[in-house]
């Protein structure tokens, strides 16, 4: 049986730049970094508290999804608090926390420009 989801790759351009913004800003935590090939390292990522990771990887003939919606909801109990805080860590966010009948969420980018929902749980 499936027992969950062991990681999200994330789509980068450049992964030191992407490595210090999920790390630095995001307080996410390497929990690898190695070579992959000639081009790129792979790099996992934990989520303090949380089971799955992210890679900061593009596969091959995937470029073009670098800088698009990244299909992925990330929660926090406290949406209003997490803003404030990422924002003053120079995090852009394209939608403020907005209070909806199921939650309370705001979107964000990375410095490539894919999008994240943060949400409440």
């Amino acid at each position: 049986m499936i027992k969950g989801i062991k990681f999200l790759g994330i789509p980068v351009s450049d992964q030191d730049r992407a490595l210090a913004f999920y790390t630095e800003k995001l307080g996410f935590t390497v929990s690898t970094d190695q070579p992959f090939d000639g081009t790129q390292r792979w790099i996992e990522l934990a989520i303090p508290g949380a089971e799955t990771q992210v890679v900061l990887f593009t596969p091959k003939g995937q470029e073009d999804r670098i800088g698009s919606f990244v299909n992925t909801s990330l929660w926090t109990n406290d949406v209003d608090g997490t803003y404030e805080e990422l924002k003053a860590k120079g995090v852009e966010f394209t939608t403020p926390p907005t209070k909806q009948p199921w939650g309370t969420f705001c979107i964000f980018k990375d410095p490539d420009g894919n999008s994240f929902v943060l949400g409440s749980r």
